[in-house]
């Protein structure tokens, strides 16, 4: 008999924990091929886009090329972007791959499997709002990070000179203050001391106005009311103007337009409020929500096939008390350990577990100044409250236990040495 064929397309952090797990269960011993598709050379751990944005972290450092991760772990990566799936013949279609100049660099082609993953993750929602797609900045992926970057360093550096300030202060207007909103606010504060401190520009800390605009009541409004407190006292420290209960209804050139009739003027414009699945999703035949979420019941199986899953931000998976498992890294963290094993027992027969969301709590990151987090204590759903390095502590842990889990044990430690040496080594943010 044929060898089974496991396709997962996105290679985000549960695409890519998946893959090295199946890897290692099954492509090594030859009981099925394991396949990732990316649109994407290289993988970085979405949470960090934040600080690739403001060049705290160097993604050329940090990055995981794909083709190389998989020699090493038992799969095979297929560059590629999905535009077709055919159920019945149990095929996915991968658009062409173009270069700068749109040339064709490898053309349209198929891809049959035995077991199709759905593991593409989510992109920023602007619900429409008149503006956003032209004049703001997303953090959906590190090409757009970058892009941020860039702009970011121009602005400094027009700022130098007082002549072209369109502002007393250099302005950034964040949308959302979600966990991404928050944490960018806190690191372009670090940003800007690093690169007046480099010569980089004659602006310091002082001569930036961050705005974190929220339209909900409170910020963070997804996590306890007292973590939301906690940072929103923390943020305003830092000197960022926290406006909540503010709903944007246009963006331009020169800032946003909130519900209010009132105007924030901004040099840079970011939106981080709410996301979505990738519209396409909704064009494969599958059964989706309207923020085009895959369907799927408890074993991570779509309503519609058998032989397909979703997980992670793009699947919209019950749990118990008519909930839904929210679009969270330990979420997706979760979901690729259980189907690793759901896809082992497909191949056997066996009958499938159920997911169930375990909540481990969240952690905040505000640049070196800070750190808030909310640990879950077990079952009875108690949380334990830390701040300050202790918290820092553990958030620094999230990421190496995502390194842990694609890399192992003995490279993940020979990663940390190295990036405590870099840290002597390498200036502290990417300055080009």
């Amino acid at each position: 008999m044929a060898t089974p064929r496991i396709v997962v397309v996105g290679g985000g952090a549960g695409g890519l924990e998946l893959v090295t797990r199946l890897g290692h269960k099954l492509g090594r011993r030859k009981q099925a091929e394991i396949v990732l598709v990316d649109r994407n050379p290289t993988h970085i751990w979405k949470p960090l886009l934040h600080e690739v944005a403001t060049g705290v972290l160097d993604s050329g450092l940090d990055e995981v090329s794909y083709q190389g991760h998989s020699k090493a772990h038992g799969y095979q990566f297929q560059r590629g972007t999905l535009s077709d799936l055919d159920r019945e013949n149990r095929t996915i279609t991968l658009a062409p791959i173009l270069d700068e100049d749109e040339t064709v660099v490898l053309p349209a082609r198929n891809i049959s499997y035995d077991y199709l993953v759905l593991a593409l993750g989510s992109v920023s929602n602007d619900f429409g709002t008149p503006g956003v797609a032209s004049h703001c900045h997303f953090l959906d992926s590190p090409q757009q990070a970058e892009a941020f970057r860039h702009d970011m360093l121009n602005t400094f550096l027009r700022y130098s000179d007082p002549e072209r300030r369109a502002h007393p202060k250099l302005t950034v207007g964040i949308v959302g203050a979600g966990a991404t909103g928050v944490e960018l606010a806190a690191e372009l504060f670090d940003a800007s001391k690093m690169l007046h401190s480099y010569g980089f520009t004659a602006l310091d800390s002082g001569k930036l106005d961050v705005h974190l605009i929220e339209a909900a009541p409170r910020i963070l409004p997804a996590l306890p009311e007292r973590f939301g407190r906690t940072v929103h006292r923390e943020l305003e420290k830092l000197g960022v103007n926290v406006h909540t209960d503010t709903r944007v209804t246009c963006a331009d050139e020169e800032g946003f337009v909130t519900a209010d009739g009132k105007r924030i003027e901004t040099d840079l414009s970011v939106w981080a409020a709410g996301i979505r699945a990738p519209a396409f999703l909704s064009e494969l035949g599958l059964s989706t929500e309207r923020n085009h979420q895959i369907k799927v019941n408890a074993t991570l199986q779509c309503l519609d096939d058998e032989r397909i899953f979703a997980f992670g931000d793009c699947a919209s998976c019950p749990q118990p008390g008519d909930k839904r498992v929210p679009p969270r890294a330990q979420a997706a963290h979760q979901q690729a350990s259980l189907m690793a094993r759901n896809l082992s027992a497909a191949l056997q027969g066996h009958p499938l577990k159920n997911f169930v969301f375990r909540d481990r709590g969240s952690l905040i990151s505000l640049a070196h100044f800070d750190a808030v987090g909310s640990l879950m204590r077990g079952a009875s759903a108690r949380s334990l409250f830390v701040e300050g390095r202790l918290a820092k502590l553990f958030y620094a842990s999230l990421y190496r236990m995502h390194q842990q889990a694609i890399h192992g044990t003995v490279k993940t430690g020979m990663t940390v040495v190295v990036d405590g040496l870099n840290r002597f080594l390498r200036p502290k943010m990417k300055l080009h």
